[in-house]
């Protein structure tokens, strides 16, 4: 099984995303709304139903609110009347283009709309140059994220627009292009700025810092994160700063900073987590500000290093708030409110403090950016993940970022919930989850909050939230608990979003849950089979995480044998199959995806016995030729995947003579030349495949005549006991050939199959390599030999009797070690049926059960019997035992093929035989039992 998990947490800046609907299309005049059963709801309502259309105007413009756009487009565009209310102002105040792909076209589609905006979120630089375009000059709060290429004159250009702005947040992504210019223009342009929250600038000049300082009179907010150089003198100019972070910046002069903003008049809190500041400094800021209340500075290394030395310190910041890893979040805070006559319970602090200060708006301003700051360096933390924050995490990290999930502001809902899904993750390459965090975020009731959170009207919460709880279910336990507060009915929802991101995130925790086979069920109940399929028809086009977590989740879900039959009615073969064709395999996450897609095919292909997707499969238009084709891939895991579908499609006889038609006899011995040095489970598929395909004659000749003699000797030379089963079986199918057996004696097979047959930890693999010996040596090559070589320009030679003699001595040493001497004895002194009962007991393979013989091979056997050799009799009456006891899946259509060739007669003369050895006397007797067992059952 696979699962995995997701780390970063910005997205990639050339991501598709979904375009915003057009203007609402022209509408009837009147509404009619269908109904369950197939009516209308019209005007006459009654107990029939409800007349949508007498809805009271308020009532239709707050449905319209609980909707994302999509949504309310196409509710508006039912009818006129609906059409008009859709375009209320007081629909279009807020606007978050995060999810859709906003060119200047659509900006200006949407630009009738937007002259009541006053809050605006985008995502990424393209949109942001499309801004302008939409007209909301009475814009007041603007916020983008994954603007690594925004430049000077973009910023600059937004500034001028929207001069009116309060509030601009650029980040947390590093902004690179952008220089102290673009702040210059900022400040001169938005002069009624409030706040100022950019993210990863290389330098904030003093000239930059004094335009604020001079122009925004009533900037209360900075924040300069991980920027490369501050002028830490000139943040001291800006006279009506209250909060200032600085989180993250490198080569602050720490005594100038110091002193500098100690002397803010207004200044209330900074944050300077991340930083290098160091004892002193904090010290001289909490002591010589007179208005500084909260300092906060987590996971600062020189500052906790020097602390932990200067037992004096925390007198000195008696009456002030200072957080750090080393001291107790909550504790701290609770401490801090009971200075300001407030008592609160330091678990519910970040909870219950709205309530409390609802009239305080100065400790209400600093709660708010707390959580701002705390969330931020919570994130930047878990993306990180330092060493020695294990004890941070457990102690209060995981219920700080549970508490900040319910905080009122948006953007640190997404944030806490990201933490959540990061900070559990050690590593996202082996979807490696650190039990004790992710029990801890249980343990602090995080599952029912997070699916609480999942089903917010916001599409950016559902997402973060949909991600954390992907994570954390791959743990078991959590799983469970998600599982048990009916998270499957959320995530399942949430896949059928129209929001590609929110989408992709639920079907990445569809994936993890599909891992236990007690969750398999419930998806498929839930809904959540269909909604992935769905996934890989509606996101065909270009590359996302999505196709690789519908992929994958359906993979899992496939080894199950029902939910494999839904993902077959719901057409998930051809989505499969498609994803395979169409796929340019260019980039590392197509590969990634390609391979789950090729998993969920080779699972669906693997319940012959139990349903008809094998057959269904194969019967795809263009299935088996994407499959030979993507086991050329550069990727060992599409390789492999393919590789695997291939060998269980050969199952069916319909789709191994056409997966030979398509080439596939070349691509896999190909494949197996190339996987000498490969992973042992691409070692074992590509032998598989081969396996699988040589059970047709036609495809064992071909396979000889490709090559693939040589790498299967190879592969069965390997360590690992499964490889040696699928090469010793290939080796039998082709050894049944007379010139593919003597091509593996040319090869140098025999020194390979002796090996396997007396050492291979593998019973299967030591059965199958005696039985490709017994074909070898029975005789039928000998006319074959004389001939000459069947390589053509082959100038090897070899000694076949002393090839023979070696095999034979193998073989009778492997069925000697199925015989015990005592009850042998027993069995040849005594017709009582439980002495030979105990016989087959002690003989028997229990995989060899899983064996299906053609007529043609069960006759070799029968003629074996008649062999000159004692050996060669004795493997052929082991070999008929084996597939014949009662139980195994072939038995009984083995008996069928043996009573048709007139067995029992040879059988008993191998039984009565005076010179025959006591193994084939004694397995011959037991077969001839089994024989007459399955004539009873048949006729029963």
């Amino acid at each position: 099984m696979s699962r995995r998990v997701r780390r970063r947490t910005a997205q990639s800046r050339d991501k598709e995303k979904v375009a915003v609907s057009p203007p609402y299309a022209e509408a009837p005049d009147h509404c009619e709304i269908p109904r369950p059963g197939g009516c209308c709801f019209g005007g006459g309502g009654g107990a029939a139903g409800v007349d949508w259309t007498a809805l009271p105007d308020d009532t239709v413009v707050q449905i319209f609110s609980r909707l994302n756009y999509r949504d309310r487009a196409s509710l508006a565009s039912t009818c006129r009347s609906w059409r008009l209310l859709g375009s209320s102002p007081s629909l279009w105040t807020s606007l978050d283009l995060r999810a859709h792909r906003c060119d200047p076209d659509i900006a200006a589609v949407l630009a009738g709309r937007c002259a009541h905006l006053r809050r605006l979120r985008f995502h990424g630089s393209a949109s942001a140059s499309a801004l302008i375009y939409l007209q909301a000059r009475g814009l007041r709060e603007m916020a983008g994220d994954c603007c690594c290429e925004i430049t000077d004159a973009s910023l600059s250009v937004l500034a001028a627009r929207h001069e009116a702005l309060e509030s601009l947040q650029i980040g947390p992504d590093p902004c690179m292009r952008i220089t102290s210019d673009a702040v210059r223009h900022i400040a001169m342009c938005c002069t009624r700025l409030r706040r100022l929250r950019l993210s990863g600038i290389r330098e904030v000049h003093g000239e930059a810092i004094n335009a604020l300082a001079k122009h925004c009179p009533q900037l209360a907010e900075l924040a300069f994160l991980d920027c490369g150089l501050i002028d830490e003198g000139a943040l001291g100019k800006v006279v009506p700063l209250r909060f200032l972070s600085v989180a993250g910046s490198r080569n602050l002069k720490w005594s100038t900073a110091s002193l500098s903003w100690s002397s803010l008049p207004s200044l209330v809190a900074v944050d300077v987590s991340r930083t290098d500041v160091s004892a002193s400094a904090v010290l001289r800021l909490l002591s010589a500000s007179k208005t500084l209340k909260v300092l906060c500075a987590l996971n600062c290394a020189v500052f906790e290093e020097e602390w932990s030395y200067n037992s004096t310190a925390c007198r000195k910041t008696k009456g002030k708030l200072l957080l750090a890893q080393f001291s107790n979040v909550c504790s701290g805070v609770a401490s801090f409110f009971k200075g300001y006559g407030y008592v609160v319970r330091e678990q519910s602090i970040f909870a219950e403090w709205r309530s409390l200060l609802s009239e305080d708006k100065n400790l209400s301003d600093i709660m708010n950016w707390l959580e701002w700051i705390l969330s931020h360096s919570l994130l930047r933390a878990a993306e990180s993940n330092p060493n020695g924050m294990d004890g941070f995490w457990l102690r209060q990290g995981a219920a700080l970022l549970l508490s900040l999930v319910k905080s009122f502001q948006e953007d640190v809902q997404e944030r806490a919930a990201t933490g959540l899904a990061i900070f559990v993750v050690t590593d996202d390459e082996n979807a490696t989850v650190e039990p004790a965090r992710a029990e801890a975020v249980m343990q602090n009731g995080g599952i029912p909050l997070l699916l609480e959170l999942a089903r917010s009207s916001q599409e950016g919460v559902q997402s973060e939230a949909a991600k954390a709880i992907a994570n954390l279910s791959v743990n078991s336990k959590v799983a469970k608990a998600v599982a048990d507060e009916g998270g499957i009915h959320i995530l399942a929802n949430l896949a059928r979003s129209s929001n590609r991101v929110v989408a992709e995130e639920a079907a990445g925790g569809l994936w993890n849950l599909s891992v236990g086979e007690e969750h398999k069920a419930a998806i498929a109940d839930a809904g959540g089979v269909k909604a992935l399929v769905n996934l890989i028809f509606k996101w065909t086009s270009g590359v996302d995480g999505v196709l690789e977590r519908a992929a994958g989740a359906l993979a899992n879900l496939a080894a199950d044998d029902k939910c494999s039959v839904e993902i077959a009615m719901a057409g998930g073969v051809r989505a499969l199959v498609t994803l395979a064709r169409t796929c340019k395999v260019e980039g590392v996450q197509e590969q990634v995806f390609l391979s789950q897609a090729a998993r969920a095919l080779a699972n669906l292909a693997a319940h012959g016995d139990s349903n008809s997707n094998n057959a269904a499969v194969g019967q795809e238009e263009g299935a088996l030729e994407a499959l030979v084709q993507l086991t050329f891939s550069q990727n060992e895991g599409v390789r492999q995947e393919a590789a695997g579908a291939l060998w269980n499609l050969s199952f069916d006889d319909r789709n191994r003579e056409a997966i030979a038609l398509a080439g596939g006899v070349e691509a896999l011995v190909a494949l197996a030349h190339a996987c000498a040095n490969a992973s042992q489970g691409l070692q074992e598929r590509a032998a598989g495949a081969l396996w699988g395909l040589s059970v047709s004659e036609a495809n064992s000749i071909a396979i000889g005549r490709e090559g693939g003699v040589a790498p299967l000797i190879a592969l069965a030379r390997t360590d690992a006991e499964d490889v040696h089963e699928t090469a010793a079986g290939a080796l039998w199918n082709l050894a049944f050939n007379s010139g593919n057996a003597l091509r593996i004696i040319e090869e140098g097979g025999v020194p390979a199959l002796v090996h396997l047959c007396s050492s291979s930890g593998s019973k299967m693999a030591r059965f199958m390599a005696a039985l490709a010996l017994a074909y070898m040596f029975d005789g039928r090559m000998d006319e074959v030999a004389l001939v000459g070589s069947s390589l053509e320009g082959s100038s090897k030679s070899v000694n076949f009797d002393g090839a023979r003699r070696m095999a034979l001595k193998h073989i009778e040493a492997f069925v000697l070690t199925f015989s015990d001497p005592q009850v042998f004895s027993v069995a040849a002194s005594s017709s009582a049926p439980a002495a030979l009962a105990q016989v087959a007991d002690t003989a028997r393979i229990q995989e060899a059960g899983h064996l299906r013989c053609s007529a043609a091979e069960i006759g070799r056997y029968i003629a074996m019997l008649r062999n000159p050799s004692s050996v060669l009799r004795a493997c052929a009456a082991f070999a008929l035992l084996q597939f014949t006891i009662p139980g195994g899946r072939h038995a009984a259509h083995h008996a069928s093929l043996l009573q048709k060739a007139g067995a029992a007669r040879v059988l008993r003369a191998t039984a009565a035989a005076t010179t025959a050895p006591v193994e084939a006397k004694i397995c011959a007797r037991i077969v001839l039992r089994n024989l007459e067992h399955h004539q009873l059952e048949a006729a029963t």
